[in-house]
């Protein structure tokens, strides 16, 4: 009898300690998290993602950000819990140059990169000795020459192609004698007047009342290795929470309103 009654207690101790344990772990987990995007349709679409997380519990509240080398910054002080606004070269790029510890935890969409002009209606048209606007930032750079030379417009050392990091440096032949003019990303929509041609990715080209699909003249495939993506610090990459932004992103009310509402501009990525 003394021994049955043991048993019974060490069991209701056993099954009081899971379920205490799952207590804390729901208790500890955030409930409330702020996330920082980038000016344009990022806003937009996490305008879905906060409604989708809301019915699991979640609020989100949206940071917006309107220069990129910012969100991750912020991350990394801790004045974030995640942010959605960067490919994964740029990310890696980040946390070489700055020594951030930011890693990704979900896709999100795929933004393909596009060249604008107010000059010229084609790319047949460019003339020689054309202005031709670049990011300044590192892997944004290396992309869009990447897309210069997909377009036959300029020819890259090879070395820099297979690893990504192409700079005006590394161009080998130019017969259009074109001019590289490297500016920061958010500066070259107010530039194209004084361009030729510039690369404008794609939340700011929106933001300047450009369409990827009507207006500009050289724009990449919509398969591209630069997939954008959910960021948290590495020490709470395996968070219920982290996985639950993932979730309420990845949701088909999310996916329809991308490809509803962007037509092909921007791409689910998962």
């Amino acid at each position: 009898m003394h021994s049955t009654f043991r048993r019974r207690a060490l069991a209701l101790a056993a099954l009081a300690a899971t379920l205490l344990a799952g207590n804390t772990a729901f208790a500890q987990d955030k409930n409330t998290l702020k996330v920082g995007v980038s000016v344009g349709n990022g806003e937009q679409i996490f305008e879905v993602v906060k409604k989708v997380a809301a019915k699991d519990g979640l609020n989100i509240q949206v940071v917006v950000f309107n220069d990129y080398q910012l969100p991750n910054a912020a991350l990394a002080s801790g004045d974030l819990d995640a942010n959605a606004f960067q490919h994964q070269p740029f990310l890696d790029n980040q946390n070489k140059a700055r020594g951030f510890d930011i890693v990704p935890v979900g896709l999100t969409i795929t933004a393909p990169l596009g060249f604008y002009s107010r000059k010229i209606k084609s790319i047949d048209q460019l003339p020689d000795g054309a202005a031709v606007g670049i990011q300044n930032d590192p892997s944004n750079g290396n992309r869009a020459l990447l897309l210069l030379q997909t377009a036959g417009l300029i020819t890259l050392k090879p070395e820099a192609v297979k690893n990504n990091t192409a700079t005006p440096l590394d161009v080998v032949t130019n017969p259009k004698k074109l001019k590289l003019v490297a500016l920061d990303a958010a500066q070259l929509p107010r530039s194209l007047d004084d361009l030729t041609i510039a690369a404008i990715n794609n939340d700011y080209a929106e933001k300047a009342g450009l369409s990827l699909n009507k207006d500009a003249v050289i724009k990449e495939a919509a398969k591209s290795p630069y997939a954008n993506l959910i960021a948290v610090r590495r020490a709470d990459k395996d968070k219920p929470w982290a996985k639950r932004l993932v979730a309420a992103y990845q949701s088909p009310e999310v996916k329809s309103f991308i490809e509803t509402q962007f037509k092909g501009s921007l791409i689910p990525a998962f």
